[in-house]
């Protein structure tokens, strides 16, 4: 073999070697815009579900004061037809007809299933809204990772290439098989 021969060998084989490394880099990059995609909707999860959990609150904490506000409306027209047992009749029956729909109002600021705007179905709704937002809180640390572990990884397989060490290609390997599988943990939350 002449040295000619041989000189293109090497340069045939470190060729090789650049391909691989420039296709391992696509697929780390693609990675990272689908973990950054992934890490952006979780922070808009976050706050979106957060905001519907306190307007739920908010809307429950509304029915509470209403029924309250009620509740001693009625209390008082029932002391005021106690104090009073010579009120005309007419009086009576309208004060008792006021109170009864105080009553029915009352019960149904407790629970509308219906409407789903009962204060039972906004403390459900309210749970379920922060176990959404609570799911994307445990999402998001993981994307990060991911971002950082394939960004880092990209580096040393690019520094690779112009240094022409194996052991950079190895190691950005390896970290970013460690950013994909945090990526796919940001998606599925495996642990």
């Amino acid at each position: 073999m002449e040295a000619h021969e041989a000189s293109e060998m090497i340069e045939e084989s470190h060729g090789d070697g650049k391909n691989r490394t420039a296709l391992t880099i696509s697929i780390l990059a693609m990675v990272l815009a689908i973990s950054s995609l992934g890490g952006s909707n979780a922070g808009k999860e976050i706050t979106q579900e957060n905001i519907l959990a306190a307007n739920s609150y908010a809307f429950y904490q509304a029915k509470s004061i209403r029924q309250t506000s009620l509740k001693i409306a009625a209390s008082d027209l029932e002391l005021q037809l106690l104090r009073e047992p010579g009120m005309p009749a007419a009086a009576k029956e309208a004060m008792q007809k006021k109170i009864e729909d105080y009553k029915k109002t009352i019960e149904r600021y407790e629970s509308e299933p219906e409407t789903k705007e009962g204060k039972k179905e906004l403390l459900v709704t309210a749970k379920e809204h922060e176990a959404a937002r609570d799911h994307a809180i445990r999402q998001d640390p993981w994307f990060d990772y991911a971002e950082g572990m394939l960004q880092i990884a990209i580096v040393l397989l690019s520094v690779s290439i112009v240094a022409g060490l194996p052991v950079l290609y190895w190691a950005g390997t390896v970290l970013g098989a460690l950013g994909a599988l945090s990526a796919a943990n940001g998606f599925f939350l495996f642990y």
